[in-house]
């Protein structure tokens, strides 16, 4: 069976023991075990960024992964500027005619958080019921290793030219990314990035994400006193800050949890259908908690904006004394919808939340934090091979389309930079990895179809390329300036 792509042929389905592809299978089989190990040593490094006191460990982190590309045959260099944390880049040049694709990843991870919620240690990665658990293990030194496997299978025969980017901040902010852009963009150009830091659709279901939510939060501080007062003497008089706080929260949302802010930005994502049932199980909604918004789910998830108080700053209960607080504050945290402007949306949230202020209090607003959505038209020969190569990668399952809630602010970024270059957003992780929480987890049969579909991809891409130029000297040949 064949499937015509743009000007080219692309396998699909199992292909007979005579295939190069059968031998691409087996070159990723027999590399995964020693992947698999340094994925384990990559996560033993605790490479948190966002820890001054373990930035050394970051830079361990990217002097280990540099040697792995090293070792693969790659030209390889850590790059960093001043004040910024390490990144790689890894290159092997085209063959002559052949696309550059760039392969993105990050080795810095999220902090731990309080071990005692982990089943086993953090930093030690540790394989149950068919899951390697371990911060990184998924989110996303798996992205790390998937390339690494797909480089290993194709050894000294790479069919495309291959730059690796290993990003350093990703989960800090990647305040260090444009300069490092605007610095290496010759070292970086590519034809077409693979970026690995997103999600499948199921186990067993393979997905590109098409769309993702941008971000756009701040840290915003009521002070309604001067100092704390006794709240016997001057309460019922006199409000105190959190109350006060909470009351300019609550007007956030609707009564149904829809977001109240006006002027933000609101679509409708895809016919998928994801079952209430199957969000409540892969999200852990507590027995009896009522699901918040309208709508369908994914387009709650994707297409429309949220809005979450993560962090609170008052007087804790454990200190607690009969005082009016004099001040308190919360970071609030907003996903924006595709097609929104990230510092339009944090305008018209900071706007809101100054009109609903109660009482005349005081109100600031600080530690802004944005990052702009991302949407792509996933058509074209470049996706089709990206899903010949999944499809072939989960026996025979086609791949879906997806949005993801989440946030990569620095995808724009890298369109932005290189605007002809096709995006394809490919995932580790499936919706039970809990990447940034507690036991996060990586399926260890789905990484394996991750490897190869990649090492596929690279493949359809030569292929790809090859059959795109045969097509365009055929053009040539018949052209009447050529007869």
């Amino acid at each position: 069976m064949a499937v015509v792509v743009g000007s080219g042929v692309m396998r699909v389905g199992r292909v007979s023991w005579m295939s190069p592809s059968f031998d691409l299978e087996k070159a990723v089989a027999a590399v995964l075990p020693g992947v698999r190990a340094d994925l384990e040593h990559l996560v033993r490094i605790p490479s948190v960024g966002a820890d001054p006191e373990r930035h050394d460990d970051v830079r361990r982190s990217a002097e280990a992964t540099a040697t792995l590309f090293r070792e693969a045959g790659l030209d390889t260099q850590l790059v960093e500027v001043e004040g910024g944390l390490p990144a790689v880049i890894a290159r092997k040049a085209a063959p002559p005619g052949k696309p550059t694709v760039l392969l993105y990843a990050h080795h810095d991870v999220q902090p731990e958080g309080d071990h005692a919620a982990w089943d086993t240690e953090p930093f030690e990665p540790t394989e149950r019921g068919g899951r390697l658990y371990g911060r990184g293990a998924a989110d996303d030194k798996a992205g790390i290793a998937a390339h690494l496997a797909a480089i290993r299978a194709h050894g000294d025969n790479l069919p495309v030219g291959v730059t690796v980017f290993v990003e350093g901040e990703e989960e800090n902010g990647s305040e260090s990314l444009p300069a490092i852009l605007e610095q290496h963009r010759d070292l970086l150009a590519n034809d077409v990035m693979v970026i690995a830091d997103s999600t499948n659709w199921d186990i067993g279901i393979p997905a590109l994400t098409t769309s993702l939510r941008g971000l756009a939060g701040c840290v915003v501080e009521v002070r309604t006193l001067d100092h704390g007062v006794h709240s016997g003497m001057w309460g019922g008089v006199a409000p105190d800050a959190l109350t006060t706080l909470i009351r300019m929260l609550a007007t956030l949302h609707d009564d149904e949890g829809n977001v109240a802010v006006q002027g933000l930005v609101s679509g409708a994502a895809t016919d998928l259908v994801y079952p209430e049932d199957r969000f409540r199980a892969e999200a852990g909604v507590a027995d009896g908690v009522e699901l918040v918004g309208t709508g369908s789910v994914v387009d709650r998830l994707w297409t429309k904006p949220a809005i979450s108080i993560v962090a609170l700053d008052a007087t804790p209960v454990a200190a607690a004394s009969n005082t009016l607080i004099p001040v308190a504050r919360a970071k609030v945290s907003m996903r924006i919808a595709p097609g929104d402007i990230a510092r339009r949306a944090l305008h018209h949230l900071q706007e809101h939340l100054r009109a609903h202020t109660p009482y005349g209090a005081q109100v600031a607003f600080s530690d802004d934090d944005l990052g702009e959505p991302f949407a792509v038209d996933a058509n074209g020969p470049v996706y089709d091979a990206a899903r010949a190569a999944f499809k072939q990668a989960w026996d025979g399952v086609e791949p879906v389309d997806i949005g993801v809630g989440g946030s990569i602010p620095f995808i724009a970024q890298l369109a932005g930079m290189f605007p002809d270059a096709a995006i394809l957003v490919t995932g580790v992780e499936d919706p039970d990895t809990r990447a940034h929480g507690a036991n996060e987890g990586l399926h260890l049969a789905e990484f394996e179809r991750v490897c190869l579909a990649e090492a596929l991809l690279l493949q359809e891409l030569a292929d790809l390329s090859a059959a795109q130029a045969a097509t365009a000297s055929s053009a040539s040949d018949k052209s009447p300036s050529s007869t």
